[in-house]
């Protein structure tokens, strides 16, 4: 496919497309020793030529695998990124939770032959596992350690390699691989996405209409580098010109929010449930005027219908809670935060009304690692975007229900540009996702509403039915039940089973606020799950939202987990989704405990 409409045709040349419309001064910028540093974008292409031209002089061959481990993203990765496609390179990112295990799984297989990783401590990590790794080199990123990948502080390359490198950039192929991203999604098993230039730039020419970006304003970036939903998302930012700020670490978000003041961003469901959890906590503090105020506020918030016209009182009403609590709200966020895009896994729509009445307009997207990576978006202009949904599928990207049961929902298919080349070194797999004219088979379940608007209502292969022969969709019920300001994640359990229940693990700071207010000794999380009035109040809250649920969906009894699940112990994906299996697993013997 020739892609000439956004100038560019290999993702790396989105460096000099950025060079030749919008130069920036400060296209990249990173916090350093207590102040933002900037790369323009003449030093990020200088720096990966210098790279580049270093792989090429150091016998580095086309196709050659290199492996990176990143955090955060950060300027060294997106150069480092750069550099390894224009050398004909493929990258390879691997999460930094990913297990030993899975960790030696994937350099085998892709026999790389260099790994950079985020920090030193991740280095000895990987490290360790050289006896299992045949000729395999481990660096990182920290300067002025052992181990550092030393081609980093090169700046501009040798003349006498330019030609070298002018030469390899010329033979690279749109349809060749620039990369091969894993994901093991809740199966546990890690496969190989191929993705070639064309797929990444057909996804680019037809998703950044779609962004509101212009090259006038900031953006934050603090999702990790080795999820494809944010490596996409910066090149979208380099191909837009705008300023991308990089997030330092995990702790500071609100203080980068506060210092950068960013117009846009990209997030996953958590991130903003976590924000939205910083209101609920205020509604279980002793004060009675500002838990009142609050509780108005995020009452009239759930009522707001962006794009409608509101009745007379219900904006004045909107007005006030804009000025007492929403507005104060959002100069945490920096004050000036107007559009983010959510994306891998579901939003609950009164969180989406919510920031949209604090003028944050939350639009929430889908896609896969497949699909390099988003298929469908709500938009930003007025009547494109429908809360509860993932918007409008992007140009140059079909999607069709799969109807098998004479229903409206089905499995969701995929065709366009942008699907992967297939799975690496599973043939049989790519087989049985990808069917012979050309659809992908997403492994979701959905449907359209208003005929335009995709809804995702769960993931195939976790529909189970109960041993009563009722078929219980999970999805919803996880979503349901995760809408209580007490429940931070919810996993539904009833395979075989007589009925319904759930381990559920409280968002303890909020319950922490309501014990003080309702003069409950508080102690450690692993006593607390067992204290007789936190059950109390947690069983109040499932059998509210049971009410909503016909009886064979209702959640009849609950475990409380003491910790919550991470991607460090396999309990989550990196996308944040339950690894079902694990945690079954985990607390196989409480599970048990209930159903006897």
């Amino acid at each position: 496919m020739k892609n000439t409409e956004v100038g560019f045709t290999r993702v790396f040349e989105i460096l000099t497309y950025q060079r030749n419309k919008f130069p920036q001064q400060k296209a990249l910028n990173v916090f350093i020793n207590g102040t933002w540093r900037n790369y323009s974008i003449d030093d990020i292409q200088s720096r990966a030529d210098a790279i580049s031209a270093w792989f090429i002089g150091n016998g580095f061959n086309r196709g050659d695998k290199i492996a990176i481990v990143p955090e955060l993203g950060r300027p060294e990765w997106m150069i480092l990124d750069f550099a390894c496609q224009q050398a004909g390179l493929i990258v390879v990112p691997l999460h930094v939770s990913a297990s030993l295990a899975e960790i030696t799984f994937i350099l085998n297989e892709t026999n790389a032959r260099l790994c950079i990783t985020a920090t030193e401590g991740i280095y000895y990590k990987i490290l360790s596992l050289r006896e299992k790794l045949e000729g395999l080199v481990v660096q990182h990123i920290e300067p002025q350690k052992k181990g550092y990948f030393e081609p980093l502080n090169l700046t501009k390359p040798d003349p006498g390699q330019l030609d070298s490198l002018i030469e390899v950039k010329s033979r690279i192929n749109e349809e060749d691989l620039f990369t091969i991203m894993y994901t093991s999604g809740t199966s546990g098993i890690p496969k190989g996405v191929m993705l070639t230039h064309a797929n990444m730039v057909s996804n680019l020419q037809n998703t950044i209409a779609v962004f509101p970006l212009h090259h006038s304003k900031r953006v934050l970036s603090f999702l990790p580098f080795s999820h494809i939903f944010e490596r996409s998302a910066c090149y979208a930012y380099i191909a837009c010109g705008v300023e991308v700020y990089f997030s330092h670490d995990r702790e500071s978000i609100a203080y980068d929010f506060k210092s950068v003041r960013p117009y846009f961003c990209t997030a996953v469901p958590r991130i903003l449930e976590k924000m939205y959890a910083f209101l609920q906590e205020e509604q279980m503090g002793k004060n009675w005027f500002k838990r009142h105020l609050v509780t108005r506020a995020m009452k009239i918030a759930k009522a707001y219908r962006g794009g409608h016209k509101l009745r007379q009182k219900l904006a004045f009403d909107l007005f006030l809670a804009r000025i007492m609590v929403l507005y104060p709200w959002r100069k945490l966020l920096g004050g000036k935060l107007k559009c983010i895009v959510v994306g891998a896994a579901a939003l609950q729509p009164d969180i989406g009304r919510f920031f949209s009445a604090a003028n944050i307009r939350i639009r929430e997207g889908y896609g896969m690692t497949e699909t390099s990576p988003i298929i469908s978006i709500n938009r930003f202009e007025p009547g494109l975007n429908r809360f509860g949904t993932v918007g409008i599928p992007v140009p140059g990207v079909s999607v069709k229900i799969d109807v098998t049961l004479g229903s409206d929902e089905g499995e969701i298919l995929v065709k366009g540009h942008n699907v992967m080349k297939g799975y690496y070194k599973k043939p049989g797999l790519t087989q049985q996702i990808l069917t012979p004219d050309g659809w992908l088979r997403t492994g979701d379940i959905g449907k359209f509403v208003d005929g335009k608007f995709l809804q995702i209502t769960d993931r195939k292969k976790d529909i189970f039915k109960t041993s009563a022969g009722k078929y219980i969709a999970p999805l919803p019920l996880t979503n349901l039940f995760t809408s209580s300001p007490f429940i931070e994640q919810c996993l539904i359990i009833g395979f075989k089973r007589p009925f319904v229940t759930a381990l559920l693990v409280p968002q303890f700071s909020i319950l922490k606020k309501w014990c003080e207010a309702n003069a409950i000794h508080w102690t450690a999380p692993r006593y607390m799950v067992h204290n007789i009035k936190v059950r109390n109040i947690i069983n109040s809250e499932v059998v509210g939202l049971n009410e909503e649920l016909p009886n064979y969906k209702r959640v009849k009894n609950f475990v409380l987990c003491h910790k919550e699940w991470t991607s460090e112990k396999g309990e989550i994906t990196a996308t944040l989704k339950p690894v079902r299996q694990v945690l079954l697993e985990n607390y196989r013997k409480e599970i048990e405990k209930m159903y006897s």
